[in-house]
């Protein structure tokens, strides 16, 4: 091999070397343009991923958006956003005034001995009977179903006294109220099971969509902060007949006597 063709060799071969070069630095630049802009498309996604976490985070339960929600008052209330529940058609002065909490397993347990009682006082017309019922086993035990039920306990109100006495009768009894620990209550499929024990509501069509749509949730949530601000309530049930909280009775004895020591009967 000649010295001249040597040198045109070695020439073409560093060009052909510096194309190369060209090549693989052009290739790598595109490689790195990809990587870069997959990378902030990554950095995008988590971030958007991160922001609707908090926008979704921050948003308000149903039942908080039900605390500011227009309210619905049942029909048989009275009083600021209905939470005045008064019963009975007797002119008298007197009231037994009734504080529960519909998943209170003591509540329960007085209504299965004394609702009956308690109910047939109010119809002769010994006294007038107001009720005002809470939620706060909700936040103690978490859950919902104290709400949901007094939002459906509304609903009966909307049919009528007599079907609100009965469902709540229903709802604390030993068939069909539930342990505490529980949130059978939360579910609209098991309120409407027990409601369809009672005749008023047994396939009330209007009663099944009131409790299905949440009609009276916003009433609920007012009840409920009525009853935390009541004066004198500790736990439930609590006992007043004529604004005096009593203890409670435990019997029909015991009930006929704490009416009679405040004058309620003879």
């Amino acid at each position: 091999m000649s010295k001249r063709n040597s040198q045109s060799a070695k020439t073409a071969a560093r060009e052909r070397l510096r194309v190369e070069r060209e090549r693989q630095a052009k290739r790598d630049k595109i490689k790195r343009q990809v990587v870069v802009a997959c990378s902030i498309v990554g950095v995008l996604a988590i971030a958007g991923a991160i922001g609707y976490a908090v926008v979704q985070g921050n948003k308000p339960s149903a039942w908080e958006a039900a605390a500011d929600a227009k309210v619905v008052a049942p029909a048989n209330t009275s009083g600021k956003d209905g939470t005045t529940v008064l019963l009975g058609d007797s002119s008298t002065d007197n009231v037994v005034h009734l504080y529960e909490d519909p998943r209170c397993p003591a509540c329960a347990s007085f209504e299965q001995g004394l609702g009956e009682t308690v109910n047939k006082g109010m119809k002769d017309g010994d006294y007038k009977l107001s009720f005002t019922i809470g939620t706060f086993l909700d936040n103690n035990l978490t859950g919902e179903g104290s709400k949901n039920a007094l939002s459906a306990l509304g609903a009966a109100l909307e049919v009528g006294p007599d079907a609100f006495l009965e469902y709540k009768a229903a709802l604390f009894s030993e068939k069909y109220h539930p342990s505490e620990s529980t949130d059978e209550f939360a579910k609209d499929s098991y309120l409407l099971k027990v409601a369809n024990t009672v005749d008023a509501l047994k396939d009330n069509q209007k009663f099944q969509d009131a409790v299905e749509k949440g009609t009276y949730d916003a009433w609920a949530m007012k009840m409920s902060k009525s009853f935390d601000t009541a004066e004198g309530v500790e736990s439930t049930p609590t006992i007043k007949i004529n604004d005096k909280v009593i203890e409670n009775p435990g019997s029909v004895e015991g009930w006929q006597a704490a009416l009679k020591e405040a004058g309620v009967t003879k």
